[in-house]
């Protein structure tokens, strides 16, 4: 499994009143660690792939997480960021937010690869993800 990983200090403005970080900030750490598994693999930001393969964007169609220990303010976690499986136009991402040695919180996406739609350009379509992106993945350790 092709795999990404990064520290993240939990700053105040991701946290409850308690300290403690509120749960739908982890969203917004799997959507920013999906878009840097691609910049690894591709070698190129989340725009310049964008532009590079004529792709809309990798929309959100399904996510869950486990949250199994609470992250506080200050904290540096680890975020561990890994592509599971391709299909023809959707992929699989699992996140796993690791606290020192301990799974703190585990997270699930699948995201759909999208161009314009064929019939009306200002509404977006489900199409191939290209060869060259999944050889990308493949050719590179993770």
């Amino acid at each position: 499994m092709f795999t990404n990983s990064r520290a993240v200090e939990i700053e105040w403005g991701a946290c409850d009143p308690a300290g403690i970080v509120f749960n739908p900030r982890y969203f917004e750490y799997f959507d920013w660690s999906t878009a840097l598994l691609f910049q690894k693999a591709l070698g190129m930001t989340k725009p310049e792939m964008l532009a590079a393969y004529d792709c809309r964007g990798i929309p959100l169609v399904d996510t869950r997480a486990r949250f199994l220990i609470p992250s506080k303010y200050g904290d540096i976690i680890r975020i561990e960021s890994g592509l599971l499986e391709f299909r023809r136009s959707s992929f699989h991402v699992r996140h796993r937010l690791m606290r020192g040695d301990d799974l703190a919180v585990e997270g699930h996406e699948t995201r759909v690869w999208v161009g314009a739609h064929p019939d009306d350009p200002t509404r977006i379509k489900a199409k191939p993800i290209p060869e060259a992106v999944l050889e990308r993945f493949a050719g590179v350790e993770g």
